[in-house]
C-alpha cells in the first residue's frame, strides 16, 4: 500500500460568529487587520505557507467571504450542511482530502498562529505521531494535526464539538511553542480591538 505523500491544512471558517454580531451584518472573518488582509485571508495565508495542500470550508450564505478568499486563489469548499456543527465541516473537507497523509485542522478566527508552530505541527507528524496539539504555557492551543489514521473516526463525528472527542481517547503529542497565538481567538469585538491597538 502506498502511503500518501502530502499533508492537507483544513481551515473552518463557517461559522456564524453570532457572539461577534448577533444580527449576523459584522462577520468577524471578514475584518480588516493591520496589514490589509481580512481574518479569514491572514489565517488562510499563514496555513498555507507550511501547508501549501490547503482547503477553507465556508458556508454557502457567506458569498461576501467567498469572494473575499477566491480573490486571494484560496482554495474554497461550500459546506451546505455548515450549520450542523463544526463536525459537518471537517467531514466535508476530509471528503475532499481524503487520499491526504494527514491533516492539520485550523480556525480561521485564529489569525495569530505562527507560521512557525504549523511547521512543528508537520514536523510531528511526519516525524510518526497520530495526534499533534501545540502547547503554550501548558494549555493545548490550535491548530492540530491528524494522522491518516484516524480517518474513519474524524468522518464519523457529529456536532459542534470537531475532533476534542478523539484528542480525549487517543494519545497525543503537545509539542510546546512560544507562540500565544494558539490560544487567542476573535470571539468579540473587543478581542480584535485588543490585538489593533497593540499594533
Amino acid at each position: 500500500m502506498t502511503i500518501p505523500a502530502n499533508w492537507t491544512g483544513i481551515l473552518l471558517a463557517a461559522g456564524r460568529g453570532r457572539r461577534f454580531d448577533p444580527l449576523g451584518d459584522e462577520d468577524k472573518l471578514r475584518q480588516i487587520l493591520p496589514g490589509g488582509s481580512s481574518v479569514a485571508c491572514h489565517s488562510a495565508a499563514q496555513l498555507q505557507a507550511v501547508l501549501p495542500d490547503l482547503c477553507v470550508v465556508v458556508r454557502p450564505d457567506n458569498q461576501q467571504l467567498i469572494r473575499q478568499l477566491q480573490q486571494n486563489d484560496y482554495p474554497v469548499l461550500v459546506c451546505s450542511q455548515a450549520d450542523d456543527g463544526m463536525a459537518s465541516s471537517l467531514t466535508a473537507a476530509l471528503l475532499q482530502t481524503k487520499d491526504s497523509a494527514g491533516w492539520i485542522v485550523a480556525l480561521a478566527d485564529m489569525p495569530f498562529v505562527q507560521q512557525t508552530t504549523i511547521a512543528l505541527v508537520l514536523q510531528a507528524l511526519r516525524n510518526g505521531a497520530d495526534i499533534v496539539v501545540p502547547v503554550f504555557e501548558g494549555r493545548r492551543g490550535h491548530p492540530v494535526g491528524f494522522s491518516r489514521r484516524h480517518l474513519p473516526e474524524l468522518l464519523c463525528l457529529t456536532g459542534d464539538q470537531g475532533a476534542r472527542q478523539l484528542l480525549q481517547k487517543y494519545p497525543v503529542l503537545e509539542v510546546v511553542v512560544n507562540d500565544p497565538g494558539i490560544l487567542q481567538d476573535i470571539d468579540e469585538p473587543a478581542d480584535l480591538q485588543a490585538y489593533l491597538h497593540k499594533t
